[in-house]
Formats: structure tokens, sequence, C-alpha cells
């Protein structure tokens, strides 16, 4: 095994019986990717995927005027610099963001013959801003109004249609109540639901209920079509007082018969017997295709077609109707000589849209409509063209309903549709299949949904979920550019003119700022930042709420097996709802949650790897990781420890499909970092896995002694060590930071060999711990990319050490550590093992006031001179003084009101003019029960104000360090061309020198006595070595110029 610079000075065993199948994935991706997959920075307009922000825009654009003739388009949009970095956006309490500019096009038309409009007029613009769009930092936050920001995944409600019931609940006799819900996501939701007499209704975004057959009629369908669509149907002929049945077994079986079934004149199966598969076989095999029944058989059935009288045009019966004596007797009178009924049974053919039929008042489309329009507006009056309009926008209407391309995904397959994709909106015919398969499973055939099945939940990322507000944000200035573009032609109106951006910003700043899922950073420790980027919650817009969830949606399910933790999560009012991500999980394409497994062909167990959602993996047979191998990767027992269809089993060893890749591969990033975690109870494990985050940095870390291996994996991908970005060796190391000569062959033609890290020192986090970074490298050493620089807070070469390793003794102790009291010795104090430093930072802000403005001084009134010894001549304190509470820490005074003065006040005031006493102290002091060192002052003026000598004297300390970096740049790089060039002359021949001849050969001696700027006013004999020589000297010019135009700007 190959170690890293670091990972030489410590070497760990691995006791793993496992070979390492998959490294851990890097564990920010999920955030990262998602945010770089939404703003698809860098990439051309023509070349961007249809997701995102091009998305959102895409489905708002083009905008149309009212009369059809104006339209704004949209061509794409760019993302500029942003004005500040990370590190000055904290400091400055401002938004890490670039400004959205998007490139718009007006079309005007004319109108031409037969309503088809002709182009008249494009008027493009130059871009046209839209805001500010918060950038993510290389560490997965967002810096928010200067505090660092974390936007929590959602797991929500897949789109899509479920089936449930009731689990008996809703009726007293504990009858099972089905229902079917079709979620877009996006748009109104349709749900269907039996009530307890078997009628079926339907329900818009969970109002009134309403006979299923109001929506079918709104649908267009007439009550023959509807009862055409959901039944099969029974013929019979009369003729000379007989009834005859056109007789299809398959619709027999299982039934006991109220007549003698004949077959060639033989009774095949008795009246009164029950006809079974055998008994089906034999009259499909006699070709039995009519039978004689008694009149009285199909009294109670339901005729299926209206019935109409050849001769005279009436209507006899109208369809739906159920037979009685009376009905037959007068068929016979009016020489009826056939009919059909629907075939319907007790045992699982329900008559449920018939009887639901029956209690339909509506017997047309316009009549349905109005009826749906009275349920969603009531109140309203309903005419024809608003009944039309409501209904059509409800799930007809593209800008209105969207299933969504998973909802489209998970709708066809859930109704076996052929294919995954198809139209956003519904149809007529998605609307009757999910009818019969609502009614199927009523029957008794197929199942209902499991809606806490990780294949009916999915993860809503950061990016969808700006994209969401950005789209909201897009949907309210569409609006009010609607309005306008019919002024465009007489105003000469432009796209900027049409455009107001504070809709769209407002949005976005509302998601950022105030969202539910966008919370502020828990920066306790480095494992406490990747876990709140890891962290899933059911909780938030359109999700659940604490007080709603039940016991269901926060169980474990056993599709959570390798995607969420069954360990890490909260014990509060939110366990179960606030989950972790397991550490080898990632999402797919649709937003479901996968998992890696091993591939197992023909019994061998492979390295190949391929991950599977918890949809697919019910198909499959499932070994654990910890199955024992045989060395050509056969199984050495004959029984295996697999699961299959979420049970737990034991598996023959030729069936088994996949394998775990790993024995942590259930858990979160947290719980792996517990060592033996299988001996621990579930309880302690959770406990243990949550306080872990609550760890606050030591003055010293102390590395594990039993790690896991994933220390150096959460450490590194925390972002809080300093990894070398390419190889090279060390040229300079100080506290705050390393200046790295990089390698030749890693650097760019004409871009710079050196790099520099600055190193984060004293800086105060979230929660206020210190964040400190010590450099671990010296001079001369040699890095290579990706090797740690650097220790974060609470890492110790590299490594995640969140605490102490201590001896500790269960003992008592003359009664010190009763029950859970502890006792520590004096030497964990005295070496300061759990000393912490926490960084407060303290503002003082001087206003103008009414009575004049409030000054930063060290001229303070009433205040001992002593009190001020640690101010410096502006009033503020010195960096590095030891403060305590009440010592002032910036000196302000502010005007004190006027108050009515004695005689003698005015004559001493005459005297020596104005007296400090109208001014009164209100300096910031350090709180009560604070003591510490102050590590760093800021000062900030606004724009116009004269700057003091300390705001002065801090600004020339940045402009200083600044300079430093770029000379050390230009030092690195000036030294590696000089070495370039030197390689390149030596031997060579000259043709002009200075104290040689022609054709002699350059040699140490001769660079030795020029200067190296010198070097390259030498002349060789062959042109291309000059012409090498000029390149170099002309690119050590421009790299000059572009370092003097950085540090002036």
């Amino acid at each position: 095994m190959t170690y890293t610079f670091t990972e030489k000075k410590r070497i760990r065993k691995n006791f793993s019986k496992h070979p390492t199948v998959l490294d851990t994935p890097y564990l920010l991706s999920m955030q990262i990717d998602s945010y770089r997959d939404f703003l698809q920075k860098g990439i051309p307009s023509d070349k961007r995927a249809d997701i995102g922000l091009h998305e959102a825009f895409s489905s708002i654009f083009p905008i149309v005027s009212h009369n059809g003739l104006v339209e704004l388009q949209y061509v794409g949009y760019e993302l500029g610099r942003p004005e500040f970095d990370v590190r000055e956006c904290q400091l400055r309490g401002v938004t890490y963001a670039s400004p959205l500019r998007v490139r718009m096009r007006l079309a005007i038309y004319d109108k031409g013959n037969h309503d088809k409009r002709k182009l008249k007029q494009v008027i493009e613009s130059e871009p046209v801003f839209m805001g500010e769009m918060p950038l993510m930092t290389d560490n997965g936050t967002f810096v928010i109004n200067g505090t660092e920001r974390v936007i929590v995944s959602q797991l929500h409600r897949s789109p899509g249609v479920f089936f449930d019931h009731d689990k008996g609940v809703g009726h007293s006799s504990g009858k099972l109540l089905f229902s079917a819900r079709v979620i877009p996501y996006r748009g109104s939701w349709l749900d269907f639901e039996f009530d307890a007499k078997d009628l079926l209704y339907c329900r818009i975004d969970r109002r009134r209920k309403l006979p299923v057959t109001v929506l079918l009629h709104a649908l267009g369908y007439t009550d023959a079509e509807i009862l055409g669509e959901f039944f099969e149907t029974q013929s019979f002929k009369i003729s000379k007082n007989k009834l005859e049945m056109k007789f299809q077994p398959a619709q027999f079986k299982g039934e006991a018969v109220a007549f003698d079934i004949m077959a060639d004149g033989e009774v095949l199966v008795e009246a009164g017997k029950r006809i079974t598969s055998r008994h089906v076989r034999q009259l499909e095999e006699k070709n039995v295709s009519s039978q004689v029944v008694p009149m009285d058989f199909v009294i109670g059935k339901i005729l299926a077609k209206d019935l109409i009288d050849k001769e005279s045009g009436e209507l006899i019966l109208p369809a739906n109707t159920v037979l009685t004596e009376e009905h037959l007797v007068k068929f016979v009178e009016l020489g009826v000589k056939s009919f059909e009924t629907l075939y319907v049974n007790e045992l699982d053919r329900g008559a449920y849209i018939a009887d639901t039929l029956r209690v339909d008042e509506t017997t047309d489309q316009d009549n349905a409509r109005a009826e749906i329009y009275r349920m969603m507006r009531p109140g309203e009056p309903p005419t024809k063209d608003a009944a039309d309009g409501l209904f059509e926008n409800l799930f007809f209407n593209e800008e209105r309903y969207d299933l969504s391309r998973v909802g489209r995904m998970k709708f066809n397959r859930r109704l076996g549709i052929e294919g995954d994709t198809g139209e956003g909106v519904l149809s007529k015919e998605d609307i009757v299949r999910v009818l019969k398969t609502l009614i199927a499973i009523k029957d008794g055939d197929g199942t209902v949904d499991d809606i806490d099945h990780l294949g009916n939940r999915r993860i809503r990322c950061v990016g969808e979920m700006a994209a969401n507000a950005f789209r909201i944000g897009l949907v309210r200035l569409e609006r009010s550019i609607k309005e306008r573009l019919s002024q465009v032609e007489s105003e000469q109106l432009t796209p900027k003119d049409l455009i107001n951006q504070k809709p769209v910003s407002a949005a976005i700043k509302e998601f950022f700022g105030s969202s539910q899922l966008s919370q502020f950073m828990d920066q306790n420790n480095p494992l406490s930042e990747v876990t709140h980027k890891r962290r899933i919650s059911a909780l938030g817009p359109g999700g659940l709420t604490r007080e709603r969830a039940g016991f269901e949606v926060r169980d474990v399910h056993p599709t959570h097996y390798g995607r969420l933790c069954p360990i890490e999560t909260p014990e509060g009012p939110n366990i179960g709802l606030i989950n972790s991500l397991a550490v080898y999980a990632k999402t797919n394409e649709y937003g479901f949650l996968e998992t890696p497994y091993r591939k197992v062909i023909d019994g061998k167990v492979t390295m190949e790897t391929e991950y599977l959602s918890a949809i697919e993996e019910s198909k499959y047979v499932i070994a654990q990781a910890n199955a024992a191998l045989n060395e050509d990767g056969s199984f050495r027992d004959d029984l295996i420890s697999a699961r299959f269809e979420n049970e737990f089993m034991l598996s023959r060893a030729d069936r088994i499909d996949y394998m775990d890749v790993s024995p942590k591969q259930i858990v979160s990033v947290a719980a792996s970092l517990i060592p033996f975690l299988e001996h621990d109870d579930a309880n302690r494990a959770l406990m243990g896995s949550n306080m872990q985050r609550q760890a606050v940095p030591t003055l010293r870390a102390d590395k594990p002694l039993v790690g896991t291996g994933m220390e150096r994996t959460v450490a590194s991908d925390s972002g809080v060590l300093v990894r070398a970005e390419r190889g090279g060796v060390i040229d300079l190391v100080d506290s705050s930071r390393i200046v790295v000569k990089v390698n030749d062959d890693e650097v760019q033609p004409g871009g710079l060999g050196v790099d520099i890290y600055n190193l984060t020192k004293y800086t105060r986090s979230n929660q206020n711990t210190c964040i400190n970074q010590k450099p671990l490298v010296k001079p001369g050493d040699v890095v290579a990319r990706g090797d740690v620089l650097a220790d974060g807070p609470s890492t110790d070469l590299g490594e995640l050490a969140l605490g102490q390793n201590m001896l500790i003794a269960f003992m008592p102790w003359n009664g010190y550590n009763f029950e859970d009291s502890i006792l520590i010795s004096e030497r964990v104090v005295q070496e300061d093992r759990f000393t912490t430093i926490h960084i407060e930072e303290l503002t003082c802000v001087a206003r103008d006031t009414k009575l004049g403005s409030e000054e930063i001084s060290s001229d303070i009134p009433n205040v001992k001179e002593s009190a001020l010894a640690k101010l410096d001549g502006t009033g503020i304190v010195h960096i590095g003084a030891e403060v305590k509470a009440g010592d002032i820490l910036v000196g302000k005074v502010t005007p004190k009101g006027e108050r009515s003065q004695s005689p003698e006040e005015k004559l001493l005031r005459a005297i020596f003019g104005e007296k400090a006493s109208d001014v009164k102290d209100s300096s910031l002091r350090v709180p009560t029960g604070m003591d510490g060192t102050v590590v760093d002052v800021r000062v900030y003026t606004r724009d116009g104000v004269e700057k003091d000598a300390r705001a002065k004297e801090i600004e020339a300390m940045e402009i200083e360090s600044i300079a430093k970096n770029i000379k050390d740049q230009l030092r690195v790089f000036e030294s590696d061309i000089h070495e370039r060039v030197a390689r390149l002359l030596l031997g060579q021949s000259i043709k002009k020198a200075p104290k040689r001849k022609a054709g002699d050969l350059v040699d140490q001696t001769l660079l030795d006595e020029l200067k190296p700027e010198q070097w390259f006013d030498l002349r060789l004999q062959e042109a291309d070595i000059n012409e090498q020589l000029d390149g170099m000297h002309q690119l050590l010019l421009d790299k000059r110029r572009e370092l003097q135009d950085y540090y002036e700007e």
C-alpha cells in the first residue's frame, strides 16, 4: 500500500477481515453536485441540460401578451464574478453571491390572414440583471448575510399514483375502505375512495367528495361508455319463452350455479354444484358456447346497454337498470329478442361503478363540469366557459399541472404502462387506468402500496429546492410582464424596461434566508459540519409536520438498509423524521436513494459494484458483507444469510445475485466512527453518534488509539484541513501560510508554478468555537497532490480527533462520584487536556444621533488612566491584549442632552469654553463572566466617511499581506524560469555574449558573472533556442504585469 506524506507519519494497522471493495465516496457530493447541476455555471447556453435554472426559465418563457402579438423570449443567462470572496463576505456580513444576468429577446408580430402571425420586429437587449444568485462554497455551504448556512435535503412523498386503505378504522365494522391518490409535482391532488356502501367517490384537493362518475362525465364519457369501459358483459336471447345465455365457462369458475350445465346432451355440472377449474377445462374442450338458463337467473342482474324498440325507436329500458320479474314479462310482451347484462359477482367482480352511476345526478359533460365548479368555487354561479376553463386547468394544463419526469415514471410503472416517459399532464385514459387498478385491488387482484417504502419517497436536494423557489419568483414576475407587454410598441419598451427583478430576488432571499430547510450550520467540529450537510429531513415545506407524523413514518423501514442510517436520529419530538444518509448512499437521476452491491456471477462474488434503488433491490437475493468466501470468490457455506423482498432469510449459495460491499454500508458517517459498533446497545449508539457532534475542539487534538478507518475520510471531506492542490516542494512555511513550489509536470504552459495557502487563524465558528489551522510540513518537504499540509480544529495529522485518550477507572472514591458525578485528576487540568478556546465577537457601532455624532475616542470622561492602558490612540483595543470582565474594548462617547445651567456654570463655560461633561461614556466593555485575549479587530467605515488611523492601519496590513503573497508568487516563478533558462543555455554554442567570442560554449562561470536578467540578452547559434529564450522572457514579463495589475485592483 502507498502512503501519503502525512499517513507515513502515523501508519495504522488494519484489522479488517474483509477487503475494501469500494472507497468511501466524497461525503459532500450530494450537496455540491446538486447545486452545480442547478447553476450549470461555465456551460454555454445552447449546451445546458434542461434542469435547474435553465429549466425554470424555459418553463415560464416565452411570455405572450394577451393579444398574442408580442412575445418575450428567453435566450440564456450568465453568472458574473462575485464581488467579494467567501472570507470577505463573512467579515462584512454580506451574501456570497454572483450577479445573474439574463439575455432576453422581444418578438413583435403582425396579424396575418387566417389568424397566422407574421414576424415584424425583434428587439434584442443587453443582458438584464435579475438579482444575485447565492453561490455554494467549496465545502457545500452558503454564506448568507455573513453567516454560513446549510440547505438540508428533504425526503418527501414521490409524485405518482398510490393505492392505500384505511386499515379498517374508517368504519365501525372494520371493513377496509380502499383509496387511490394521484400526486403531481405541481398542481391539484386527485383522490378516489370507496365508502362503506362500496360506492366510488373522487375528491379534488381534499375538498367535498363527488361520485367518481361526475368526473368521468366531465371527461366526456356517456353512461354507456362508462359501463362499457369498466365491465364485461353477458348476452342473453329470448326465444319461445326460453332464455338462452352465451356461455363463457371462465366467468362461472368458483360459483355454484342454480341450473344444470349440459354438454352434448349430458349433464356436466349439476345444479347447486360449484364449478371448478376441471369443469371449466372440460367445458372449453367441448366448445360449450350457450346454455338454457331459468328465467329467474337474470333477476337482479344489471342491464348493460339501453334497450330500444327496433320498430318505434322508443327506449324500453335505460342502461344500468336492475332487472326484475316485471321487466322480463315486458321483454316477452314487446318481443325483445336479445339483451346484455353486466358481468358482476360477489367474489371478484363488484358492481361499484354501476352502483355509483345510480347516485350520480349529472347526466352529461356540462352538468358534471358545473358540479365540479360548484365544489371548487362554492358560492359562485357556474357559467359554461368558467366551468370548462376551471376543469381544463385542473389536470390538463401544463402551466398549472405537472407530474414531472419522476411522477410520470412512477405513474407508468405502477399502472403497467409501457415506457418511463410521457406527458406531464393527465389524460382521460390515465384517470380510467387508475380507477381500473383501484377496482382490481378492491376485488382482490393486486396489493396496496407501502408509503414508507423508499421507492415511494424521494430526496429533494438543494438544487431542486432552489429551482422551485426561483420558479415561484418567475411566476410572480410573469404576471407583471404580461400586463406591460401590450404597451411595448406604443412606448418603445425594451426587455430591460419590462423586467423588475425584485420578485425574483425576494423569492431567492426568502428561500436561502428564512426557509425551514435553510439552517444555521452546526460548526462545533468537523463531524457536525459533515453530518449537517448529509442530513435528510421529512419536515419542511411540502413535507410532514411533527404533530401529524405517526409512528409508521418515523420507524426504521427495511428499505432504509444502506440508504438511511437506522441509528442516527434525534431523540426528541423529531425522532425518525430527521435522518442521516448512509455512508455509501447516493441519489439517482429521479432522486431515489441507491446503495452499492457487489455482483455475484455464476455463484462467485466479483469486485464489480452496481448501485440499486429500493424498488430494484427487492427483485434480488442479496448476501451480507460478512458472508465467508473462498479464495476464488465462491461462498464457503451452503446456506447464506441474505435479504429478499425486504425480508431476512437463509438462502442457497446458487440463488445469490448480489452481496453488500461493506459492513459499514448500513450506518451513517457519525455511527461509522464508533469502534465495535456491533457490540453497542442501539439506544446508546444513537446517543453516541449524536453526542460526538457536540464535542468542542480541544487546545491540542489527540488522535484516537482505536480508529474505524473513517477518521481520515471525515477530516478530509469536511474541508477543515488544507490539502495540496498540486504536488511540489515546500518553499516556505510560517504559522499563517504555506508556499509550495509546484512540480514542473503539473504546471500548465504559461501558468504559475507556485501555490500559496493562507491558513485560517483563530477564527470564530458559528458555535463560537475556535477554527485554527496548524502547518504539518517543513520547508524542503516533498508533497503530492491531495496531501494534507495543515491540520484544522479537532484533527491530528489529518485524522479526526474529537476527544482525548484518558485512563478511566470504574470505582468508588469516597462518594465523590456517586451516581452520575465524575472525578478528574489534577493532571488533566494541568496538562490542558480538555481546555478549549471559545471566540466571542463583540460589536460597537458609532451612530449619528439627534444631539450629534457618537465618537470613537480614547478621551472618555470619568475613566481612570489605567483603564485606558489597553487602547490605542484612536480608542480601540490592541490585538493581543489580555482583557477581563469590565475592561474597555472600544472607547465611545455619546452627546448628552442639554439641561438648564446655573449662572455659575454659564460663567465657567464662557471662560473655559466647551466642557467634557457634555458627553457620556457609552464604551464597549467586556461582558460579565468573560475574559481572554483579543485576537482580531476590524474597523468598518461607511462610504464617504473619512477612515480613522486604526482603520487605515488595518487596511495597510491587509494590503501588505496581499503584497507578500504576490512577492512570493513572483519570487518562486522567477526562480523557476531562471532554472529552466539555465538548463536551456548550458552547453549551447554562443553567437553573441559579453566577454565571450562567437563559438564558445555557455558554462556555469558565464551565467554566474551575469545577472539572471541579462541571460535573456545572450544570442546563440541555434535560432530555435533563441526563440525559446525570447518566449520565456516574454512569459516572465507578462506574469509580472499580471501580478502587478492584480495588486493594484
